[in-house]
């Protein structure tokens, strides 16, 4: 039902070619003092689409994001015994 989906992050030499990225992916967020885009395409177009943009000359680097492998279910999320007691210290 879902496409799987994956960020790409592009650093820019300057910013006014942030619209010519639109036609890659969609545009998640852009940062004006580290001039760089970060760019959500399908997972399986994601190299063809680095190789593609990485060619382009206002382009500094191209970086995927690691997000979709990242593991995020935690198998300890109790706390630990010391933290509880220090917890229910009254005065």
């Amino acid at each position: 039902m879902f496409e799987q989906r994956q960020g790409i992050v592009v650093w820019l030499h300057h910013l006014k070619q942030v619209k010519n990225l639109r036609r890659f992916g969609n545009i998640h967020y852009v940062s004006k003092r580290l001039k760089y885009c970060v760019l959500y395409c399908n997972m399986e177009e994601t190299e063809q689409l680095m190789k593609k943009l990485s060619a382009l000359p206002f382009v500094k680097s191209v970086e995927p994001s690691y997000k979709p492998f990242i593991k995020t279910e935690y198998e300890n999320s109790r706390p630990d015994k010391a933290k509880e007691y220090d917890y229910k210290v009254g005065i």
